[in-house]
């Protein structure tokens, strides 16, 4: 058990990194921001479709895909969070975008109480707390007042990436993998229009496969496959690292630095999410050996 729950962590942590990419290939791709999510999903789609195969496969299953109404449901929950996330970027600042979205941890603690009745410990509410201060803190000198509308559909964008972890953890053990296959080619479908407009240079295709195979494919099979393993809360607070990432790879490869409020604020997320990890496992530990007894 303790082996998964730290194989389960790890893939969490691994998937906020590949997420984290995303602000610099994104730079290698000029084509419309739809159509981007779309081809990106597409690619993504392809990795997933091999992976599931492969398991299937092993698992001597005669059928590949099992659909369902949850799943179904779950999928267009993941479709709607990428199409959103790419549509508040065009109408607000990314900084915005970024730090709303990231109010997913406070409606998976709603959500997850109501839906998997999972109870909220007080360390997760503080550990909630002190996240979206150090948030606050390391985009203050990038926020600004935007649109209304962007920072409303940000904030939509939250809501259903709170909803893609709460399907995640109701999906049955094995098939989280396919309810973000089948998202992505809802994602894919729904670009098609936007694909068509244009063609993309060669430079945004290399930019384009190296976002659906790394940024979105690889990293929502670790996604997927971590998140029945945790609890919600867990599942949405770790990959809050990810935005945090974002000005260590600007700073690599631009020479870029962060301020020193942005960097405060990042070290208190980090510690933040180390500190309710030990406590949990601590937790976790005690029970195992109270079990035993």
């Amino acid at each position: 058990m303790k082996r998964e729950r730290l194989k389960a962590l790890s893939f969490l942590v691994i998937a906020a990194v590949l997420w984290s990419v995303g602000g610099i290939l994104i730079k290698l791709v000029e084509w419309n921001p739809i159509a981007i999510a779309g081809t990106r999903s597409g690619i993504s789609a392809v990795v997933m479709y091999f992976y599931i195969r492969y398991n299937k496969k092993n698992g001597n299953s005669k059928k590949l895909f099992k659909l369902n109404k949850l799943k179904l449901i779950g999928a267009c929950i993941y479709a709607t969070t990428v199409i959103l996330f790419v549509i508040g970027n065009k109408l607000t600042t990314a900084a915005n975008v970024i730090l709303l979205q990231y109010t997913a941890p406070i409606w998976v603690v709603i959500l997850s109480g109501w839906i998997l009745k999972e109870k909220v410990k007080l360390v997760d509410g503080a550990c909630i707390f002190f996240v979206m201060m150090g948030m606050i803190m390391f985009f203050i000198g990038d926020l600004g007042t935007g649109k209304m509308l962007g920072n409303f559909i940000s904030v939509l964008s939250g809501v259903a990436l709170a909803g893609v972890v709460i399907m995640l953890k109701l999906q049955k053990e094995g098939t989280a993998v396919e309810m973000i296959f089948l998202g992505n080619c809802i994602t894919l479908i729904v670009s098609i229009p936007f694909v068509l407009k244009s063609v993309p240079s060669m430079q945004s295709i290399v930019g384009l496969v190296l976002l659906g195979v790394f940024q979105l494919g690889i990293s929502y099979i670790l996604f997927a496959e971590a998140v029945p393993k945790v609890s919600a809360i867990e599942a949405i607070i770790i990959p809050v690292i990810e935005p945090l990432l974002n000005p260590v790879w600007v700073f690599i490869c631009a020479g870029e630095r962060p301020g020193q409020l942005a960097l405060m604020g990042g070290i208190i997320v980090v510690l933040s999410i180390i500190f309710r990890s030990i406590l949990e496992s601590r937790t976790n530990r005690k029970m195992v050996m109270e079990q035993s007894r």
